[in-house]
């Protein structure tokens, strides 16, 4: 809830509430505080957040993963959705009343979206298409652009997903019932490709036909690599990979030729060893990504495939596309984070404000 408090005669501050730490650590540095609302300045867009999505780096990030002292108190999580609040001098793309997600909010910067305004740079505020919930808003961000990237490594492939753009390809996405296997599985089916996605449950493998895979393998009771062979007999052309330390054999056994292997995480350790002779015949590709770095290009052309993919109606998010949905209130946004340090499957959204 925003209040006003009075500072001085004729002089108004407008507050929220705001989710922050001042220290790293475990989910109990986390604060439920009240700061101003921030002012918009030129360029600048304010987004009232409406959900606040959850991705595992925004809880590593929390604990100190691969960062210093906090410069300043830092509000969490990259991705979100909500409505335009106010645009400053120079936005033309957007207006108050628009309904948008963000993306990258608190990569660099103190301000993520656990918070009930944010204030971000224009092209990091995208409306959504019509019909598009504020659910698929704040689960897009690092999951689906994550999954573009990974599905545009292609030697000679496309630089953007369209409908075709991955025809006569065979795509074997790790880990499809996972927010990033969800979205890769989504789009490569959108372009065209033939989908193959590895899974470990029953019940994961019904989410991974729910988002549209064609091929499903449960690797705890089949013989992975005999069983993609005999999907696709010449071997997969890219593999959406999230845990190459864990999947090193299957990848030796099933690329094809002229085959590209996008690494995005490193569930199951940091540290892979490869039969480096067993690579060279097939000219297989190696590509290590991240989205937060991804060129400006290139997160450019993510945002126009998935708001294309959105107004196809090819990417959505709900049980019923593969993507379960595990809500928490803003005042137990630390339960969230442990939620998905614990591994919980599919997507876990935060209710800032109601929509």
């Amino acid at each position: 809830m925003v209040e006003r408090n009075s500072r001085g005669k004729g002089q108004v501050v407008i507050r929220m509430k705001a989710i922050q730490y001042t220290a790293n650590g475990d989910a109990t540095v986390l604060q439920l505080v009240e700061r101003p609302v921030p002012d918009v300045g030129p360029g600048e867009v304010r987004v009232r957040v409406v959900v606040s999505g959850v991705n595992p780096t925004d809880w590593k990030a929390r604990q100190g993963s691969g960062s210093g002292s906090l410069a300043a108190p830092q509000v969490p999580n990259q991705d979100g959705a909500g409505v335009v609040d106010a645009v400053g001098a120079g936005v033309t793309r957007l207006a108050a009343g628009d309904r948008v997600w963000v993306w990258d909010a608190a990569f660099g910067r103190p301000d993520g979206t656990a918070q009930e305004f944010v204030v971000l740079p224009e092209f990091q505020v995208v409306a959504l298409p019509a019909g598009a919930s504020f659910d698929l808003g704040a689960s897009l961000g690092i999951p689906a652009m994550t999954a573009h990237r990974a599905l545009t490594t292609l030697d000679g492939g496309p630089d953007r997903l369209e409908p075709g753009a991955l025809a006569g390809q065979t795509v074997l996405v790790a880990g499809g019932a996972g927010a990033v296997g969800n979205a890769a599985i989504q789009l490569a089916a959108w372009a065209g490709a033939t989908v193959v996605t590895t899974v470990s449950s029953p019940e994961k493998a019904e989410l991974a036909r729910k988002a549209g895979a064609h091929h499903v393998v449960n690797y705890r009771i089949e013989y992975a690599a005999a069983r993609i062979r005999e999907i696709a007999p010449n071997g997969v052309n890219l593999i959406v990979e999230v845990a190459p330390a864990v999947n090193a054999d299957l990848i030796a056994a099933v690329v094809a030729q002229a085959a590209t292997v996008a690494i995005y995480a490193t569930d199951g350790g940091d540290t892979v060893t490869l039969p480096i002779r067993h690579y060279f015949l097939p000219n297989t590709r190696f590509q290590f990504l991240s989205t937060y770095t991804t060129s400006m290009d290139g997160k450019a052309n993510a945002i126009q495939a998935l708001t294309d993919a959105i107004a196809d109606g090819a990417l959505t998010v709900g049980e019923d596309r593969g993507l379960r949905l595990t809500r928490f209130p803003f005042e137990q946004t630390a339960a969230a984070h442990d939620a998905v340090a614990a591994g919980t499957v599919g997507k876990v959204l935060i209710d800032v404000a109601e929509g």
